[in-house]
């Protein structure tokens, strides 16, 4: 085992699945043999607010808190999520970015600043390496819209150094057994995306 630290940070708005992808990147981490620290904070997460999940792993881990400019990789389910967490990523790191857009209410409305039309633009300008997935179309092609947040971690999976088994044994032990077909094949679809 290395003496390493490694962190990653997902990120996403409330409902998108943010808190099972943590479930599956920590218990992926545990299969490796590593002690392992998470954090979540939910804010309004039950209304579409922002979430986000701060995992951590290495031999011995004293704080599941990433500091800024630290996590080898950064997956957001919605595009200025991604944005708004960059400071998280290692100049290095790999931001995983899904092209989903979900538009706040107040911005919708008219009550607050207008969702950036150029967010493409200013992911590649903000991010060397990024990876932009449309993951909502690869879950719809499996027939399970829900996977695309296992879709995002298979493609974060690729900057980690953690075997696929143990993914695949993480996503076993974290969902209900007549969903755990369709989630390894949507880990392992997002894997390829970064071939």
């Amino acid at each position: 085992m290395t003496p390493e630290v490694v962190s990653i940070v997902i990120v996403g708005v409330g409902g998108q699945g943010i808190l099972l992808g943590t479930q599956v990147a920590a218990r992926a981490a545990l299969a490796a043999g590593f002690d392992v620290k998470t954090n979540e904070v939910h804010g309004m997460a039950q209304r579409g607010g922002s979430v986000i999940a701060q995992i951590r792993w290495g031999a011995k881990v004293y704080s599941p808190l990433v500091p800024d400019g630290t996590a080898r990789a950064l997956a957001s389910l919605e595009r200025i999520e991604a944005l708004r967490f960059a400071r998280f990523l290692a100049p290095d790191g790999l931001a995983v970015v899904s092209t989903q857009a979900i538009v706040p209410v107040t911005a919708s409305s008219g009550r607050g600043p207008k969702y950036p039309v150029d967010a493409e633009e200013r992911l590649r300008r903000m991010f060397p390496r990024l990876l932009y997935v449309d993951a909502i179309s690869i879950a719809e092609k499996l027939c399970e819209p829900r996977t695309a947040n296992i879709v995002m971690l298979g493609a974060l999976s690729t900057a980690l150094p953690l075997a696929v088994e143990h993914w695949h044994e993480a996503i076993a032990s974290s969902v209900k057994p007549a969903f755990r077909e369709i989630n390894v094949k949507a880990f392992d679809e997002g894997r390829t995306l970064a071939g």
